[in-house]
């Protein structure tokens, strides 16, 4: 005996429902209507999936540079502050010297250039006690009219007061030196700053 008659048939139209038969046209729209929709949400989830990818890969490289750019002011700094001893040398010993060795010939320069502009006019330089023999040997013996050249024992090293007629100039070697020295320390102590804030 047979089962079939406790199955429910699905093959006829249920009591009060319409059947809609549909030719192969109009199966085939719904076909493609079906196939269209499926492809676009695809194509929506590729391309947001593409976005979220890019966003993710943005994010990424920015903490990579952030952190890079880091490791590269830390290291500078403490490059740096290793090159404190020689900057200390380079202020105390090694500009010393070299405005020392070159202060008689900036004097002669100077004193070339105010004369130029003011021709004929009386001369006169000022230098620190016992430089004098240095600064005149530099200066040229043909000068007219003849330079008035003087010690002045208030002066410091790598001091001058340079007069041209009315024009005047002052050099000052050492203050020169301190504030070079001041702006190294200033320098330093931003990187040490720097590196205690880590």
């Amino acid at each position: 005996m047979s089962i079939a008659h406790l199955l429910e048939d699905f093959t006829a139209p249920a009591s009060g429902v319409a059947v809609h038969l549909l030719d192969e046209e109009a199966l085939e729209e719904q076909r493609l209507a079906a196939f269209e929709r499926g492809y676009g949400a695809g194509w929506d989830d590729a391309v947001q999936a593409q976005e979220q990818g890019r966003a993710q890969l943005g994010s990424d490289l920015s903490a990579t540079l952030s952190d890079l750019s880091f490791t590269y002011q830390e290291a500078m700094t403490r490059m740096t502050l290793s090159l404190e001893p020689m900057f200390q040398s380079l202020v105390q010993v090694v500009l010393p010297e070299t405005f020392e060795r070159g202060f008689a010939t900036r004097l002669a320069e100077q004193l070339g250039e105010m004369a130029g502009e003011q021709i004929g006019q009386p001369m006169h330089l000022t230098v620190p006690a016992g430089t004098s023999e240095q600064v005149a040997a530099l200066l040229p013996q043909d000068i007219s009219p003849r330079l008035q050249l003087v010690e002045d024992p208030s002066l410091l090293p790598g001091q001058a007061r340079l007069q041209v007629g009315i024009a005047r100039r002052e050099m000052d070697c050492a203050a020169l030196l301190k504030s070079i020295a001041t702006a190294f320390d200033a320098y330093l102590f931003e990187a040490r700053e720097a590196l205690s804030n880590e």
